[in-house]
């Protein structure tokens, strides 16, 4: 007897699991439902639907090839049946049959021997006064990247509900379609959860040199229209708004499996096993609906993705036809293109590190993304985080306007394998000019994180230095670069001595109190706690990052 395999929710997980099942098990019976009408499409596309970068919206829901992934598709290519416009409306999980209405028909039932449950995602939308307001929408379906899209054409000033991923792509889009953006943030940082504060204010300060308006440490109160949003209620203030996209977040579709019984994890997501079974064994679930585990922390997490969900589709596939696969679980990689502008994550940023109980060093190295002399070299940033005691690599941020993608990717192999920083600094990675420094700036990072961490270095972050500063603390905040440097930019209060004659004036500096150096990204703020060490100075530090780690006002301007 043909095993019958049934897969609810056609997009990214679900369509690679009917795919992956159907090459596993060539007999089987598969069957694939979703309630909408488009099927095993892009939806992390549908910023750049919106700012025409992508120009036709089949693009989204095409093959490398150009061949549109539709339920002929499916049908002709895969031998998978798929039924669009289908509500599945219950599990009976002893009968093992589902309950289904296609459009306004009469409810039918299906059998099945495996059911994979790839019911996704959905927005989440805060109950907030007048949110069913029109022109106030949502980034997820291709429904919403054509409504999108249309009302960008029409519309003046928009805001954006949210400042994580979506949000920020949004931003482009929209800005890019001509319209005032505003981004309204209720944490008081951009891109809470996949960066620290740092590499976010980086982040921040280009988006609004952008000409996009941010506003963190918000929360929208209400809306306020007649009939369409015009007006956005931010605290006490009020801002002019004939477009609003909610982009705070995700939730996991889970009622279906609630209703039937199935055991819901901590996340508030489906659980799941290795194997990616529910509790009951006969049915899997795979991609936005379920949770998984962090590989750092150990612990369940909701980090809905469309890389993970096809990995995990291709896991609960082949497990559903009869194979035997499992799926590990995540550490976070995360990365945005925002303008010109690129920042990521992957592993555990400090604040989650320090949340999760670790006793963690960090690292902030800028530097250019390829040889310094070669034409089109740009900045980037790298923020690296250690475990103190072990040296183990725990994450990796990076922003800035180069290559950050391939730091990111090496460093997730790295943590995923439980690298030390001893073990990142040895990474035989691919060098010329055109791609990286003879030294990549992640070795660099690695390096300084192996000089922090056997005591050589001693590192402190921009945010203590200004903490420092506002605070009036007695210490010495010495510049070490030329006096053109110092002239052009710098920090108000800081003590000028370029590193060239530094050995040369130590008379001018007392022994007897802290002293912070900085250069443009702290190499020579590191030589020079090390030529103040020699000369029998105890207490040097020099700042992480250097100028180009600063977030704040400098110096006149």
């Amino acid at each position: 007897m043909k095993r019958r395999i049934v897969v609810v929710g056609a997009n990214a997980a679900g369509a690679k699991a009917a795919a992956k099942a159907r090459r596993i098990n060539p007999r089987a019976e598969i069957t694939v439902i979703d309630r909408g009408s488009f099927i095993s499409y892009g939806a992390c596309g549908i910023p750049y639907y919106v700012s025409d970068t992508v120009p036709d919206v089949k693009e989204l829901m095409s093959t490398p090839v150009g061949v549109v992934r539709d339920a002929n598709f499916f049908k002709k290519v895969k031998g998978v049946s798929v039924k669009t416009n289908t509500e599945v409306t219950g599990i009976d999980r002893e009968a093992k049959v589902i309950r289904l209405r296609e459009g306004a028909g009469a409810e039918t039932s299906l059998p099945y021997d495996k059911l994979i449950l790839a019911t996704g995602s959905s927005p989440f939308v805060p109950k907030i006064e007048n949110v069913g307001l029109k022109n106030i929408l949502t980034v997820k379906s291709i429904e919403d990247a054509e409504l999108l899209k249309e009302s960008a054409l029409s519309c003046r000033a928009a805001c954006i509900v949210g400042g994580g991923l979506i949000g920020l792509e949004t931003a482009e889009a929209l800005r890019q379609k001509g319209m005032q953006v505003t981004l309204v943030e209720m944490r008081d940082q951009l891109l809470p959860g996949v960066l620290d504060a740092e590499v976010a204010a980086s982040v921040e300060k280009h988006v609004k040199q952008q000409g996009v308006t941010v506003l963190t440490g918000c929360a929208v109160t209400g809306f306020a229209g007649e009939g369409s949003v015009a007006k956005v209620m931010v605290g006490e203030r009020e801002i002019e708004a004939d477009l609003v996209v909610l982009a705070p977040g995700a939730t996991p579709n889970v009622q279906l499996a609630r209703e039937a019984g199935l055991a819901i994890g901590t996340t508030g997501a489906i659980a799941v096993d290795q194997m990616l079974r529910t509790s009951d064994p006969d049915i899997y679930a795979c991609g936005d609906c379920c949770e998984t585990t962090h590989l750092v922390t150990g612990k369940k997490v909701f980090v809905p993705l469309g890389s993970t969900a096809n990995k995990q589709g291709r896991v609960a596939g082949i497990n559903a036809a009869g194979g035997e696969a499992t799926f590990a679980g995540v550490i976070g990689t995360s990365i945005l293109k925002v303008f010109t502008f690129n920042a990521g994550k992957t592993g555990l940023t400090e604040t989650e590190a320090r949340a999760n109980g670790f006793d963690v060093e960090t690292v902030l190295s800028p530097a250019p993304d390829r040889a310094h002399f070669f034409p089109g070299a740009k900045p980037i940033m790298l923020k690296l985080v250690a475990d103190r005691s072990t040296g183990r690599i725990l994450g990796l941020q990076a922003a800035g306007e180069g290559a950050v993608d391939k730091r990111l990717d090496a460093a997730a192999a790295a943590i995923t394998f439980k690298a030390t920083a001893e073990q990142l600094s040895q990474l035989d990675l691919a060098y010329a000019p055109p791609y990286g420094a003879a030294m990549d700036n992640l070795i660099v990072a690695a390096d300084i994180m192996k000089n922090k961490l056997s005591g050589h270095a001693r590192g402190i972050s921009a945010r203590e230095v200004k903490r420092k500063l506002d605070e009036e603390e007695d210490f010495i905040l010495l510049d070490v670069r030329s006096p053109a440097e110092h002239g052009e930019i710098g920090i108000e209060g800081a003590k000028l001595i370029p590193l060239g004659v530094l050995r040369e004036k130590l008379e001018e500096l007392p022994k007897d109190k802290e002293i912070v150096t900085f250069c443009k990204i702290s190499l020579r703020g590191y030589e020079a706690q090390k030529i103040l060490d020699a000369a029998g100075f105890t207490n040097v530090k020099f700042m992480d990052g250097g100028i180009m780690a600063w977030p704040y006002k400098f110096r006149g301007r």
